[in-house]
């Protein structure tokens, strides 16, 4: 396919008449429904992974906005007789994690595969974008677009897989998980994990879609954000002796903390060498505000603080470290500012075992010998809360995502798709490859 917007006339009949016409205009609801249902779409009966993939692109779900119309889209895409559908809502219930279940229920055994992406994307501010970034472009191999690697292309193949699968020759559980906030903090499969009935087994084996550019990762590091408020006290800068600074104490404890940051660097754990160029713990002072006015002296200033944990390390542990290092430099302080230190958010590592059998299978697949490790956080980390032992793999690439024109490899996209039904058919004992490409 040459370079130029993917539209209607090119891949087929869709839900809009024209391919940038956002589809949550088309959302009515169904009479014939319970009100606990998805709501209606007028949607074909074939849409081909490229076509849904188009309409996924086309849904904004930048983390600040609802996805509520997107998970509308995606039940209607996954719902027939037979598959069960449970959307679960966030807390303010603008947004919803989705649960799709086919296939037996799951038992104590825990067999079958789990798929699994988030539904959200990050913004599309940067001002190079080529073309409109909800409207899937196609440029040669390319397909562009925002999400469309990160990582709407696994959410069509999971689709894809799903809607081909022949429900009664199903040996075992087949689900998706599709979730929300993943790009803010993990927050909907934390809020998942959390909420989950203990007594309702699910699928342990789990794929997460990332941009693995078909690479088979099994561990990754974490994600804890820190916050440190210092307090003083205002006066005008022509009294300074009548305030407490707080931008001056901070500025110790950005000292102490860039001396903790060059202690991390030269440890090592066990998992070290499956990280590459960055086989430690990294922290980042990523952010400092302080001060009202140059004639101020400021009473507050607060600094925003990032780690990246490796597997099998403890948030608590690397918390206390933290502290330690500021009571070394301002607990004390002789000025009388005061501090606290919060947690604002904290995505676990993943570590799933080496002979993890999903694992294995994909690595035969694509010809690797082992599972890899990536710096960046996943879903995976929450849902080991549930027992749930997840791999990530998907078509796309890390280092396109997030940025102006990002895009996914048509070659890889469709070499996926036959990937999920071969793991699909190992796993949940059904054949879902409807002359998909193959591995």
């Amino acid at each position: 396919m040459s370079g130029g917007v993917v539209t209607a006339s090119v891949i087929g009949p869709l839900l809009c008449s024209v391919c940038n016409v956002r589809p949550r205009s088309r959302v009515v609801k169904s009479r014939a429904r319970s009100t606990k249902r998805c709501y209606r779409l007028a949607v074909p009966a074939i849409l081909d992974r490229l076509q849904i993939l188009q309409r996924l692109v086309a849904f904004d779900t930048t983390s600040s906005k609802s996805n509520l119309a997107c998970v509308d889209f995606l039940c209607e895409l996954l719902d027939r007789p037979g598959v069960r559908l449970r959307r679960l809502p966030s807390p303010d219930g603008s947004k919803a994690n989705l649960l799709v279940e086919l296939g037996p229920p799951s038992d104590a055994r825990r067999s079958g595969l789990m798929l699994s992406g988030h539904t959200d994307v990050v913004p599309a501010l940067e001002p190079d974008w080529s073309s409109d970034p909800f409207t899937l472009t196609a440029d040669g191999d390319r397909l562009a677009g925002r999400g469309s690697a990160d990582m709407k292309g696994f959410i069509a193949l999971a689709v894809e897989t799903a809607r081909n699968v022949e429900l009664a020759r199903l040996r075992a559980p087949l689900a998706l998980l599709f979730t929300y906030d993943e790009e803010v903090g993990t927050l909907g499969a934390q809020r998942f994990a959390a909420e989950w009935s203990k007594t309702e087994p699910l699928p342990r084996l789990c794929v997460i879609g990332e941009p693995t550019s078909l690479g088979v990762v099994r561990m990754h590091k974490g994600h804890l954000k820190l916050r440190v408020v210092l307090r003083g006290a205002p006066a005008h800068s022509s009294m300074p002796h009548l305030g407490r600074n707080a931008i001056e104490t901070a500025a110790r404890a950005v000292a102490a903390l860039g001396a903790l940051r060059d202690t991390l660097r030269e440890e090592r754990s066990e998992w070290s060498d499956y990280f590459g160029e960055v086989p430690c713990v990294t922290l980042n002072v990523a952010r400092i505000e302080g001060g009202v006015a140059v004639n101020v002296v400021p009473e507050r200033c607060v600094i925003d603080v990032g780690l990246r944990l490796l597997p099998g390390m403890r948030s608590t542990e690397m918390i206390a470290r933290v502290r330690a290092a500021l009571e070394a430099s301002i607990g004390t302080s002789p000025d009388g500012v005061t501090y606290t230190l919060e947690e604002n958010g904290d995505s676990p590592p993943l570590l799933s075992p080496a002979d993890a059998p999903h694992a294995a299978l994909l690595c035969a697949l694509v010809g690797q010998t082992e599972g890899r490790g990536v710096a960046y956080a996943s879903d995976g980390g929450p849902l080991q809360a549930l027992a749930i032992d997840s791999v990530l793999f998907g078509p796309g690439s890390i280092d396109v995502a997030h940025r102006a024109n990002e895009w996914l490899p048509r070659a890889e996209f469709d070499r996926a798709s036959g990937i999920l039904a071969r793991a699909v058919e190992h796993f949940c004992g059904h054949s879902s490859e409807k002359g998909g490409a193959t591995a």
